[in-house]
């Protein structure tokens, strides 16, 4: 896997493509072939964290991309490392050519940049793409500015996806950001509740930066996380994010993945999961019969849509009752 790295840290001379590129779409993705195939230094992503907006306005901001799983899906487009600027007050304060000379230069040699063309930086965002461009050339850096990419009658961007997971709709997402919407997550003991109703579940500690869709109930797929030793194949699975409103309404939301027609022992082990399809919202059930009934309908519906989902693929644990089923 590539590296993730400060600036410090960094290989040079660069060849920067510079942004947030949260969800790395396909508008993101032809900002960086400008840079791996320039030749011109090593081809690098440059990202500033925390975001701008928590550091100046106190913003919470949740990513459809941490930078670890960052660093998998910039790997296959030719980049050699990602670098994190850590952005404080006093980067906020910089004018445009201050943070073109300290950062892009003094800190990474920058030989080539590739941005947006909605790219802002400097003092109260006072610089755009244009300006980097002319302070570019002063400095003999080759600058290109990339057009923001049309779909329909809106352009991509990471805040159209991020409304689509926000409203359940994982398969314009997906259409978006031309790959699947995963996250992953360390599986945790819980109280048993799913085990009770027949239905015991994975219960993951999920970062806290992460962007998760709606709340509901998913059909959906989950690998395994094996470390060093490679990954497991992908299983089907059903999904509920959000709190319990039957069995304990005071409970807080959590992400609960129960695999289907599988016995693993799972607690402190990652997950990484897909949500293929939202099957409905949360809703209470006057009992717990009721309440179980709805998830084995659930479940036969999330059997449907992950239909040929690992297939041929042998259960980690054939046999028997075990003790701690998933989880809870």
């Amino acid at each position: 896997m590539i590296p993730l790295q400060t600036p410090r840290q960094a290989s040079r001379p660069t060849a920067i493509a510079l942004g947030s590129f949260d969800g790395l779409h396909r508008g993101h993705r032809r900002v960086i072939a400008a840079v791996t195939a320039a030749g011109a230094g090593v081809p690098t992503v440059v990202s500033f964290w925390p975001h701008p907006r928590e550091v100046l306005h106190g913003e919470p901001r949740l990513r459809l991309d941490l930078p670890s799983e960052k660093l998998e899906l910039l790997e296959p487009l030719g980049i050699a490392q990602l670098v994190l600027v850590p952005f404080d007050r006093q980067l906020a304060a910089l004018e445009p050519e201050a943070f073109v000379d300290q950062v892009l230069v003094g800190q990474l040699d920058a030989r080539r940049i590739a941005v947006g063309d909605n790219f802002r930086f400097g003092a109260g965002r006072c610089g755009d793409a244009r300006d980097l461009q002319a302070i570019g050339s002063r400095r003999g850096i080759a600058v290109t500015v990339l057009p923001m990419l049309w779909d329909g009658a809106e352009r991509v961007s990471s805040s159209r996806i991020r409304r689509a997971l926000a409203a359940g709709d994982i398969a314009e997402a997906r259409r978006l950001l031309e790959r699947p919407y995963r996250f992953r997550g360390v599986v945790v003991r819980g109280r048993g509740l799913g085990r009770t109703l027949g239905w015991p579940t994975a219960n993951l500690q999920v970062d806290g930066r992460k962007f998760l869709p709606l709340e509901g109930v998913y059909a959906a797929r989950a690998q395994l996380q094996r470390g060093a030793g490679g990954e497991g194949g992908w299983m089907p699975a059903v999904m509920n994010l959000g709190p319990q409103p039957t069995v304990d309404p005071a409970a807080p939301s959590a992400v609960e993945v129960h695999l289907l027609d599988r016995r693993l022992e799972l607690v402190g082990r990652e997950l990484k999961v897909e949500p293929l399809a939202l099957l409905r919202r949360q809703q209470r059930f006057e009992d717990l019969e009721a309440l179980s009934a709805q998830i084995a309908a659930d479940a036969e519906r999330a059997r449907l849509l992950c239909r040929g989902v690992g297939v041929g693929e042998a259960p980690d644990d054939e046999g028997g009752d075990a003790p701690q089923q998933q989880d809870s």
